[in-house]
């Protein structure tokens, strides 16, 4: 479940903070659910269907609750909204613009964790609704959380079920592209697809691959888009249901992007041939000065590295990333000495896969070693900043720094890509992708207001660093604990 609370008294922000805390205990489930101090940044943050339930103030200064409401209800008519207020006087009104509830502060347990076990309940049986669709089998209805993908050939529309089955309408896409589209889980990935996120696999450069093994094709005009909504899509996935989903892979933050270094090319088209069949995205690389380049120029996920390249070794390489990036290295050698395997996890490699590996076994050791890698990096610390990437939460030197989904979003991938200087274009791709460039306005807003935010609650550094002519780039606090 989805939650965005609005409310300009912070006692009130706490208040709720801990209701959350303990109805999320009390139920064992997990919640996401962002907060904001003003209307204002709440309603720069909507795209429409990032929440299954907002709550807001009705008081507060500039854009009040009503008002924002109603900008909201212009994107998302389905939303269910809970406005909450100290008097009764607004009731009315509140309802005018389509209220759930009408809640009273103080906020009682009782009443509120009613409140949120009904819109669940209501979600749940939500996820089960679907359409009727008249196939050369009949008339037949199509649930919408089993529905993987949808294409159209010339006037026939094919529905492709998670189980397998195919149903056939003589029909155009149009016929239910609003229909899907109104949903959260569907996304166009070319004039003639639309998909299930719940069913992608992985995001390549020119196509999805759904978890069936189906290779859905990929406009570059929408790449940008569908890989963010993908992102988005898992963090909220993993957020709300846990690791513990019945039969569903644990989520990952879209295509892996692997470097691979290695001096032979035979051995590097082999390798990348097998690493691209299963969705990612290869760089490539054949000494450990181009490695280290590539990889502060654009972040992977992983890096396979050979021993034996020009310059300095394998060895010496992995010791290099590990002073400069957090980046999991997977040794690829054809070295198959114990001693060399020793070396290579003392260098700080994660694994030692040896050449003569099978491509299955190969794979499922990359697969599995990023996996881990992955679910063990809940936490980025610079000095006193540290950013919880499970709870989206940020913190300054012990005290919790209140920031928007937009800023949080910011700053993990500055930080992330500590020292790249990232272009107001880049940015804007970044987090608002598929939308007409403003010219920069936007992100130039934001990222006024979140190093505000950052220099106010930390004045002893400057993490955010303005590079004129160029753009931004986050400058990292040294850890007093590592050297």
């Amino acid at each position: 479940m989805r939650i965005a609370v609005c409310d300009d008294d912070e006692r009130e922000i706490s208040r709720i903070r801990e209701l959350m805390t303990e109805y999320q205990v009390s139920r064992k489930i997990s919640v996401d659910c962002h907060y904001f101090m003003n209307s204002t940044d709440f309603l720069c943050e909507l795209k429409g269907g990032e929440y299954d339930l907002v709550l807001l103030d009705v008081l507060m200064p500039g854009t009040g609750g009503i008002g924002a409401a109603q900008e909201l209800r212009k994107l998302d008519e389905n939303v269910r909204l809970i406005f909450v207020s100290a008097s009764p006087e607004f009731a009315v009104e509140s309802y005018s613009v389509g209220a759930y509830y009408y809640l009273l502060k103080p906020i009682s347990a009782d009443s509120f964790f009613k409140l949120l076990d009904k819109v669940r309940g209501e979600l749940s049986v939500q996820t089960e609704q679907g359409f009727i669709i008249k196939s050369r089998e009949g008339v037949g209805r199509i649930v919408f959380s089993a529905l993987a993908y949808v294409e159209v050939i010339n006037k026939t529309v094919f529905f492709h079920l998670a189980d397998g089955v195919v149903r056939e309408v003589t029909a155009t896409l149009a016929d239910f592209e609003e229909k899907l589209m109104s949903r959260p889980e569907f996304l166009k990935t070319h004039r003639s697809y639309l998909v299930n996120l719940r069913y992608i696999q992985a995001i390549d450069i020119n196509c999805v691959v759904m978890k069936n093994g189906d290779r859905i094709p990929l406009s570059r005009q929408r790449r940008g888009q569908v890989q963010d909504a993908y992102m988005r899509f898992l963090i909220r996935e993993g957020t709300e249901t846990g690791a513990s989903a019945a039969g569903r892979p644990e989520p990952t933050d879209g295509p892996w992007r692997i470097l691979l270094v290695d001096d032979d090319p035979a051995d590097r088209i082999v390798w990348a041939d097998i690493l691209q069949r299963h969705g990612c995205i290869v760089q490539l690389a054949d000494n450990g000065e181009d490695a280290l380049r590539l990889a502060a120029e654009a972040p992977c996920d992983c890096v396979l590295l050979d021993v034996m390249i020009p310059g300095e070794n394998g060895f010496s390489v992995c010791e290099r990333f590990h002073k400069l990036m957090d980046i999991p290295v997977i040794f690829l050698s054809c070295l198959t000495e114990p001693d060399k395997q020793v070396e290579g996890f003392v260098s700080g490699g994660i694994d030692y896969i040896t050449k003569d590996t099978s491509a299955e076994l190969f794979w499922t050791k990359v697969e599995t070693r990023i996996r881990l890698a992955k679910s063990e990096r809940t936490q980025m610390s610079y000095g006193p900043l540290l950013l919880d990437l499970t709870k989206r939460r940020v913190w300054m030197d012990g005290e919790e720094l209140l920031l928007t989904p937009v800023e949080f979003d910011i700053l993990y991938r500055f930080a992330k890509n500590a020292g790249h200087i990232f272009t107001p274009e880049e940015i804007y791709g970044m987090i608002w992708s598929g939308q007409p460039w403003d010219g920069g306005q936007l992100v130039q807003m934001h990222m006024s207001r979140l190093r505000r935010k950052l220099e106010k609650a930390w004045s002893g550094h400057h993490f955010i660093e303005t590079v004129w002519g160029q753009g931004y780039r986050f400058v990292p606090a040294k850890n007093p604990d590592i050297s």
